[in-house]
């Protein structure tokens, strides 16, 4: 296959880039979450959003605050009021509702004087600002409310403005009303327009947008409203259970102020944090933005799609004869070879941007794909689909009765998501892995490794013919779409996450579709007092220096305690020490050596370092690997076949090794082909994944006309039948 020409691009997701102009912005919070469900303040939402804003604050931004929840909060107290006040006669008459505007007044006072006290907890200066829509009809209104707030700005004092509703005019429905604004919303989106702001921020009960009502679960997250995609396809749910607008309020406020060129983003003021992550770039909650219709082309747009077109492929794939997928696999190694210069020249750039930006020694280990490897890889792929096909094998053939034949079989999943980190071979694996599988797949690798992702993509995806199509594997460009992938559990059927324990936790956190793979690989090597010293030496070396960047590289050395007399562990540490591995000591060992002290025994280094510790026996090493390990590759170096038989049999590890380096946990080396990563699960499949982990079964029943009826007429034999 002839090489391919360079015409990918690297073009940033322009629907966050808004972020990085914005010095004022206007941020309003609705009632709802202000006050709680019972109309109680909601004080952990009021404190974490005044911590934001002097967050905000301190980093010299200008946020102007526009609050809802006077009503609300002067309604729940005069009831209180009322209600203490009342005679048991005064009870039993039928309650007329408070006056609105009296309820403001007082629940005006208490608003700010919870502001007032949690701002100057945190060291800064608020103020109260009350309007009506009238004041806007009065230029010098205007040109006097810009002067204000341009002083407060200045002196980093935050502006809180209401609508003074106890003394406005206007009589309910508030939606019929003329005037100029006619909510909190709408005010908002007036004031961000008057005073000049940046960016308004909405927030709300619920994360933002949806396509219908957010308790449907049929209902998507809309990350970008863009008027001629989802003007008149929105169906609103019920209003909010406080404030005048709900939803629909939100929505015309937003479009009114992104119309005029001002951003705005309608989110959750139930989650943490989420004013600072919009100023952060991070795709929180619904944009509205003037250009978004240039945007349409959006990966967010279709990211169920691309879920939906990987299934569609999938099984087209299915559909091929085992040797036409064979052949997809050999021309992909082909393909991988033919590219190799351009291949190279991609991970290269990815490398040095990777030195550039500082990242750690491991991480560059992990991301160059070094001199033999694009050979490597196609010499695996060759592996892969030469090995017998895995879809559609009989497992079992049960005869239930006579002329009743059941077949157990193999069968794909159906579509993976595997996010992984830094190594963009594991690409290239995962997805020999997923074809010779019959699976549809999506890819997330690292930002760092994008130039290499990309080119390694576009070379096998361009190798699979078009009878079952390149959207059988899908490439996720951008990290924020990975929370909407995570959503589809109705499309996905396995995500394996490979990288650290902080994604692997993040991400079985984030999603209902079962995970496979593991968060550590904190792996231990046991010598015991009966190892032949000299294989130990070269074991522990091996496990420890051959790649130790790796998942299945050793992180912790436990040594027998005879052999701290003997002068074994001195040679262990002499021989490590002196091919620059940096040491550190449990507590029993640290009491012996001048080694510094590890920081935590659970620990995976990745890097040219390692702990050391001192056990009794083999019974305390193995109690040391169930407290300290991750359960995925543990190794003991001994003679004594019992010694042996007890830690092999004890060790609940994915993969347990007798005299053999620990860096053998791997699907090449195990003959699997190809892995797609190692499961430390315990549940599908466990240690290095392969083929078989990417199948699941279906049961095939082949009949002669049979029916139930009771069970009257059938003889059920369950004979077990040769495959």
């Amino acid at each position: 296959m002839p090489p391919l020409a360079q015409t990918h691009s690297h073009a940033m997701d322009s629907t966050r880039t808004f972020v990085k102009d914005v010095k004022r912005l206007v941020v309003k919070v609705g009632t709802a979450v202000v006050t709680r469900s019972d109309e109680r303040l909601a004080l952990g939402r009021l404190g974490s959003l005044c911590e934001q804003i002097k967050e905000l604050n301190s980093q010299g931004y200008e946020v102007i605050l526009v609050s809802s929840g006077a009503i609300c909060i002067g309604r729940q107290r005069l009831r209180y009021r009322k209600l203490v006040n009342s005679s048991f006669a005064d009870l039993q008459k039928p309650q007329v509702e408070l006056d609105g505007k009296v309820c403001a007044a007082v629940g005006q006072n208490s608003l700010m004087a919870l502001y007032d006290t949690l701002f100057s907890q945190l060291d800064v200066t608020s103020a109260q600002l009350l309007v009506t829509d009238n004041d806007f009809n009065n230029k010098d209104f205007r040109k006097q409310l810009n002067e204000t707030v341009k002083s407060l700005l200045s002196l980093k004092v935050i502006p809180i403005f209401n609508e003074n509703d106890s003394v406005s005019t206007r009589k309910a429905p508030y939606e019929d009303s003329y005037g100029i604004f006619w909510d909190n919303d709408s005010l908002a989106a007036l004031l961000a327009l008057e005073l000049k702001a940046d960016l308004l921020v909405l927030l709300s009960d619920v994360e933002g947008l949806y396509s219908g009502p957010p308790s449907d679960p049929q209902s998507k997250l809309i990350h970008t409203y863009i008027k001629e995609k989802h003007q008149g396809g929105i169906t609103f749910g019920d209003k909010s259970r406080v404030g005048r607008g709900g939803m629909t309020a939100k929505v015309n406020a937003a479009v009114n102020a992104s119309n005029a060129g001002i951003p705005v983003v309608i989110t959750s003021g139930y989650a943490a944090q989420n004013i600072l992550k919009v100023l952060q770039g991070e795709r929180v909650g619904t944009l509205f933005h003037k250009e978004a219709h240039l945007w349409l082309p959006l990966k967010e747009v279709g990211a169920q799609d691309m879920a939906v077109a990987a299934r569609e492929s999938a099984r087209r794939l299915q559909a091929l004869s085992s040797g036409e997928r064979r052949k997809i696999l050999l021309d992909i190694a082909d393909a991988l070879e033919a590219n190799e210069k351009l291949i190279k020249n991609e991970n290269d750039a990815d490398v040095a941007e990777a030195e550039e930006a500082g990242y750690e020694r491991p991480l560059l280990a992990r991301l160059a794909l070094k001199p033999g490897k694009i050979s490597s890889l196609a010499r695996s792929i060759h592996l892969l689909a030469n090995m017998k096909d895995p879809i559609g094998n009989v497992l079992k053939r049960t005869e239930i009765a006579d002329g009743l034949i059941l077949e157990k079989t193999s069968s794909p999943l159906g579509v993976l998501l595997i996010v992984f980190e830094s190594r963009p071979d594991a690409l290239v694996q995962i997805a020999a892995l997923a074809i010779r599988s019959g699976n549809g797949l999506l890819l997330k690798g690292g930002k760092e490794a994008k130039r290499s992702n990309a080119i390694l993509h576009k070379v096998i995806t361009d190798a699979i013919p078009d009878k079952v199509g390149g959207k059988l594997i899908g490439l996720v460009t951008s990290r924020d779409e990975i929370p909407d992938l995570l959503k589809l559990d109705d499309v996905i059927d396995l995500v394996i996450p490979r990288g650290s324990n902080k994604l692997v936790s993040q991400i079985k956190e984030s999603t209902k579709i079962p995970v496979l793979g593991h968060s550590d690989g904190i792996c231990h090597v046991y010598v015991d007092k009966s190892a032949n010293t000299e294989m130990a030496r070269q074991l522990v070396l091996d496990a420890k220096v051959d790649y130790p960047a790796a998942c299945n590289a050793m992180e912790t050395l436990l040594v027998h305690e005879d052999l701290v007399q003997t002068g074994g562990l001195d040679q262990f540490i002499a021989d490590l020490q002196t091919k620059g591995v940096t040491l550190y000591t449990g507590p029993r060992a640290g009491r012996l050596l001048k080694i510094p002290r590890a920081t935590s025994l659970h620990h995976e280094y990745n890097s040219m370092a390692c702990t050391v510790e001192i056990v009794h026996d083999v019974y305390e090493a193995i109690d040391h690997i169930h407290k300290y390990g991750s359960a995925h590759t543990d190794c003991i170096i001994a003679e004594d076949k019992a010694v042996v038989e007890v830690f092999q049999h004890q060790v609940d590890s994915a993969a347990v090794f007798h005299n053999a380096s620990t860096r053998f946990c791997d699907g090449a080396r195990f003959g699997l082909g190809a892995e797609v990563g190692t499961s430390t699960s315990r549940i599908h499949a466990r240690g290095p994944v392969g083929v078989e982990g990417l199948l699941t079964t279906r049961w095939i029943l082949k009949g002669s006309g049979q029916v139930v009826n009771g069970d009257k007429g059938v003889v059920y034999t369950h004979k077990d039948l040769p495959l």
